[in-house]
């Protein structure tokens, strides 16, 4: 039974979907951490905290996290709201860590805008491509 429902959810998200469901899901864990345990050393993100709490910012993510796993049941094409919420969220945290690493108040801020910047060009790869062809299914063979 499990298997049956898995396979029908694939069949219905496709593969563009999928990705979508996973990092949404990963989106609004990322929002939900920031809310209930802060990360301690928040250097990285003075140049975000300074404009907005992270408080806010935790809603900001969760919010992206939920139009990414709504938009992975849309048709390709409709999906792109999920897409670009999902890189919007991850550009500003680039740019704040990669900015903190170069005035010299985050020694490793450039690792995490590497990281972040990763997510953000895996997201626009993704993006960029179409949904496979799924294949036909054959009919059963007829004894005549």
């Amino acid at each position: 039974m499990p298997r049956r429902v898995a396979r029908r959810l694939g069949r219905a998200l496709g593969r563009r979907g999928a990705f979508l469901l996973s990092f949404g899901m990963v989106w609004g864990l990322i929002g939900y951490g920031q809310l209930v345990s802060p990360q301690p050393d928040q250097r990285g993100l003075k140049l975000l905290l300074n404009r907005v709490p992270l408080e806010v910012w935790g809603w900001l993510w969760i919010a992206a996290g939920l139009v990414a796993v709504v938009s992975a049941f849309l048709p390709q094409g409709s999906d792109r709201f999920g897409y670009a919420a999902l890189y919007l969220m991850v550009t500003p945290w680039i740019v704040s860590y990669l900015v903190a690493w170069a005035q010299g108040n985050f020694p490793r801020g450039w690792v995490a805008s590497a990281l972040y910047g990763g997510l953000a060009i895996g997201i626009m790869v993704v993006a960029g491509w179409g949904e496979p062809p799924r294949p036909k299914r054959e009919e059963p063979p007829y004894d005549s």
